[in-house]
Parts: structure tokens; sequence; C-alpha cells
């Protein structure tokens, strides 16, 4: 019976030892300093539309509990925007182009006009 509490009081020692030495006791010794946060190092390219390998190349760092919502936030909001500003050129494309087809197309009696006053 004595040496099981032995045991015990010295595996208590132990832990108590190892515990301290884990988290910073003893005298001058603070805690362990906080780590920083991890960033996103590799941004989208803020010179340039975002192409199919800056998204595939994009890899948000973690954080204790997932990914940085920041980051998440701050890269959604900048595909979000090109991709508007996309869609709104596609529009004003295909406005444009129905245009230029309407005008290369022209009314169509014109032609048949210049074919009776040659035939006159």
């Amino acid at each position: 019976m004595v040496m099981f509490l032995f045991l015990v009081v010295a595996l208590a020692v132990v832990v108590a030892a190892v515990t301290l030495a884990v988290v910073g006791g003893g005298e001058g010794t603070g805690p362990l300093p906080e780590a920083a946060p991890e960033r996103l190092y590799d941004p989208l390219p803020p010179d340039r539309p975002v192409d199919r390998g800056d998204i595939d190349g994009l890899r948000f760092p973690l954080a204790v509990r997932g990914y940085r919502m920041d980051d998440v936030d701050v890269a959604l909001d900048r595909l979000a925007a090109e991709l508007d500003e996309r869609e709104a050129r596609i529009a004003d494309l295909e406005s444009a182009l129905a245009g230029a087809r309407a005008a290369a197309h022209g009314p169509q009696d014109t032609g048949g006009d210049e074919a009776q006053e040659g035939g006159q």
C-alpha cells in the first residue's frame, strides 16, 4: 500500500513537472508567446483579371478553427466584383454585336429598288 501511494505521488510530480515545462512555469519565464496568425501570402493579382490558374493556385491558410474568414471574404468579394464586370462587358459586347449585325444586313428593299432603276 505504501508503494502504491509512492507511485501515485511520483506520477503526480512527473505530470506537474511536464505541465510546467510545457506551459512555462518557474521564475522569469512566462507562458509561450502567441504565434502570429498565418496570412494569405499569395493573394489574387491586383494588376490584372483573375484567371483559372489563379483560382487553382489559391490556398487559404488554416486558422485554429478552419480558414481565416477575412481572407476568404476578401477573395470572394474580389471574384464577385470581377464576375460582375465580366458579365457587364459581355452584355455590352453582345449588344454591340447585335447592332453591328443589324447595320450590316440593313434594310432589305434597297437592293430591289436599284434593280428596278437599272431596268428602266
